[in-house]
């Protein structure tokens, strides 16, 4: 019953309290009553004043003020049933909780990382172009509940302890993208993990090794990481775009890719190379490679430095051949006009997936981990299945919501 699941709900957050504010991180939902919960309606803007509410315009995205860290989630359903369908995004579109396929619980429960620009030891990361208003990158933890937020009773917030934080460095194929209808791997990367493991994406579009270490993001993730943290390195569509003397991928790709590797055994992290996904590229009717030399770059990389290695490119092309010349086109963002609002001409991206197509890609480096990071493969979620990229999921059965905000702003990159 709701009173029971309630009940359950409150002894979870009955502790919780929050950066010394007497207030407990717990907001109830449409008048469910929760001990000590504050009470959210359909009016309930939020402003930077109050520190919480629909962000304005929306009814499915709830925003708190947090500072920046890692934080348990508890989201408390009407039931079981509500709970088993429901899809919930948090931060920029970054997937945390997916529809299962039958009902267990009315609580579900995720951990995320809360990111902002500043750096412990002074100064900021450098952000450009939609960044800077990028809700991966603000001072709070945005919360999208799909396709409504009609069945969440409450959610109770409170700053995790012992978490396992796996950080992203890579580029626009990586990054979390802000609106419809983009999507990057590694947004979707934190539904395959159940509690205790937060993912942090310091990816952006354009970026390349050199780049997104010149912007200290690789600094910044270096100065919060923890021994026995992850970071996961892909790089390689930028890279191949550097026209200095003697850049190349056996070169300066594979220097810039051993310095990561180094500075992350430094702090005890744990590294793990990939290698670039392909771009969608036809001939003589199979997938056509234009970065096999940096897949090959990493691999040696990653033998070299003895670190685990994910074969995303290998497996790309493997997803792109099983989807067919014409099918793979729907893994990536090629949209006919007026598909999305204001969309006037139609979207033809080779580079850039959609959600569905990041989420196979997703599933790809999942199955990286299954098989080649032992130990990380244990924090993933029940759920996930082994995958096999020649046996992709049908498109037209793709299960996640899109998000109601959209973006027709070509990424970076391309």
């Amino acid at each position: 019953t709701m009173k029971t699941n309630i009940a359950i709900l409150t002894a979870l957050i009955s502790a919780t309290s929050f950066a010394g504010t007497p207030e407990p991180l717990c907001f109830a939902f449409d008048g469910a009553a929760v001990m000590g919960a504050v009470a959210v309606g359909a009016g309930s803007v939020y402003s930077a004043e109050t520190g919480f509410g629909w962000i304005a315009g929306s009814k499915t995205v709830f925003a708190v003020k947090v500072p920046e860290g890692r934080y348990d989630v508890d989201v408390l359903f009407a039931s079981p049933e509500a709970a088993a369908a429901a899809t919930v995004k948090a931060e920029a579109r970054r997937l945390v909780l997916a529809p299962l396929t039958k009902p267990g619980s009315a609580v579900r429960q995720f951990t995320v990382a809360v990111l902002t620009p500043q750096i412990p030891t002074g100064g900021s990361i450098g952000l450009k172009g939609g960044e800077a208003d990028s809700e991966t990158w603000n001072d709070r933890l945005t919360i999208e509940f799909l396709p409504d937020a009609s069945k969440v009773a409450a959610i109770a917030i409170r700053p995790a302890s012992d978490v396992l934080t796996v950080f992203i460095a890579g580029d626009s194929t990586v990054t979390d993208q802000g609106g419809e209808p983009w999507g990057g791997w590694g947004q979707m990367l934190p539904r395959f993990f159940g509690p205790g493991v937060a993912v942090a994406n310091y990816a952006g579009s354009g970026r390349a090794l050199f780049s997104f270490r010149g912007e200290r993001r690789l600094k910044k993730m270096l100065e919060t990481m923890k021994p026995g943290d992850y970071l996961f390195i892909q790089f390689g569509h930028n890279d191949q775009k550097d026209k200095s003397e003697g850049a190349g991928p056996f070169t300066t790709y594979t220097t810039n890719l051993f310095e990561y590797v180094d500075a992350v055994r430094a702090k005890g992290g744990i590294p793990v190379i990939l290698s670039p996904m392909e771009r969608r590229r036809w001939k003589e009717g199979r997938p056509g490679e234009t970065l096999t030399a940096y897949a090959d770059a990493a691999h040696q990389a990653a033998v070299a430095a003895k670190v685990p290695y994910i074969d995303l490119h290998g497996m790309s092309l493997a997803l792109y051949g099983a989807l067919g010349e014409s099918g793979s086109a729907r893994a990536f963002v090629h949209y006919p006009p007026n598909t999305f609002p204001g969309q006037e001409r139609k979207l033809a991206d080779n580079t850039h997936h959609n959600a569905f197509g990041a989420y196979e890609l997703a599933r790809c480096v999942v199955e990286g981990i299954r098989t080649g990071v032992p130990g990380l493969a244990g924090r993933l979620r029940d759920d996930c299945a082994p995958f096999d990229p020649t046996h992709p999921d049908d498109p037209e059965a793709f299960p996640i919501p899109p998000s109601a905000k959209p973006d027709l702003e070509t990424p970076a990159g391309n």
